[in-house]
């Protein structure tokens, strides 16, 4: 039982404090994972960009390191770190935002259903944040002699490009992101459930901290890998927009191929997202557990006939 001084410390949940903590939960984990895998990424795009220069994932590391040496793998490496920190606190303290709002309205719905609502409304403001961010790392990975960083990437995109230069890349950015933010939240609430439910047979309250958390990392992996093998194409298309291989979406469909929009670079980004998804939700969970907060998963929402509230995770 909690002494009165825990209580007081403890976060209670859907307050303003609790959507911080999932705020900055997410900044964290997406910050610090994604700046780790940069050279994966710096990899990734070039294979994207010049895929019979990069053809593969070690000889393309070796053509990279040989023609410029080590550090060009890293490239990129201040747009992942703040970029993708920031979207991922819009991402992940949004969706829980939306989901208590749409669960509280949409009581008569099925949950996937509110589940693919909340990634959806909280990544579109996700990606918002992000795609300048992003507009600036694709070139500096793609174009050694584009800018060394966000300092002086950000003024040259503005001066050659105007604001539109930063937002250029915005409806493929949600082409990619959007797909793959519903298919993963989704794909991890279900999978949590499935397996509180069908393996090991008990409510998560009655598992350990350590068992929670196994059951995220199980969760965010088959989250990670779904959602990659949905989004590829539109990363194809990102990368070929900013990098000038073409002036449109379609323009670009037409130079990739249709078949290589969905194998071009997917290795490389199942070696990337998988293990990345899969680490972000563990760390994002171990800042909810240290603040005394549920794991992720379930949803919760009120009833109809009572003020009570239902939380629909695992039976």
């Amino acid at each position: 039982m909690m002494n009165k001084s825990t209580r007081r410390h403890r976060v209670e949940e859907f307050t303003a404090g609790y959507y911080g903590v999932c705020t900055a939960g997410g900044m964290l984990s997406a910050g610090a994972t994604h700046l780790a895998i940069t050279p994966l990424d710096v990899l990734k795009v070039n294979m994207q960009v010049n895929p019979i220069k990069y053809s593969g994932i070690l000889s393309g590391f070796s053509t990279l390191c040989k023609e410029e040496g080590a550090s060009a793998l890293w490239r990129g490496w201040s747009g992942k770190l703040l970029g993708y920190g920031i979207q991922g606190g819009c991402k992940f303290g949004l969706y829980e935002y939306f989901k208590k709002i749409y669960g509280d309205l949409l009581v008569d719905q099925r949950k996937g259903v509110i589940f693919f609502l909340s990634s959806a409304s909280a990544q579109i403001f996700a990606d918002v944040a992000l795609c300048p961010f992003e507009a600036v790392k694709v070139r500096v990975q793609a174009q050694s002699t584009f800018a060394k960083g966000l300092s002086d990437g950000f003024p040259k995109i503005y001066a050659n490009e105007g604001f539109y230069g930063f937002y250029k890349g915005l409806l493929p950015l949600w082409g990619r992101n959007l797909p793959f933010a519903m298919v993963m939240f989704t794909t991890f609430e279900h999978s949590v459930e499935l397996m509180y439910h069908n393996i090991i047979q008990r409510k998560r309250e009655d598992c350990s901290k350590t068992q929670q958390l196994v059951v995220t990392c199980l969760a965010g992996y088959a989250a990670g890998a779904v959602g990659t093998l949905i989004s590829n194409p539109a990363d194809n298309i990102v990368s070929s927009l900013y990098n000038k291989k073409a002036v449109t979406v379609m323009q670009a469909v037409k130079n990739i191929g249709v078949a290589n929009l969905f194998t071009r670079s997917l290795p490389v980004r199942l070696a990337i997202v998988g293990p990345v998804v899969t680490l972000q939700w563990f760390l994002y969970d171990s800042i909810k557990v240290l603040s005394g907060l549920p794991t992720s998963g379930g949803l919760r929402r009120q009833l109809k006939d009572t003020e009570l509230l239902s939380y629909e995770a695992t039976p």
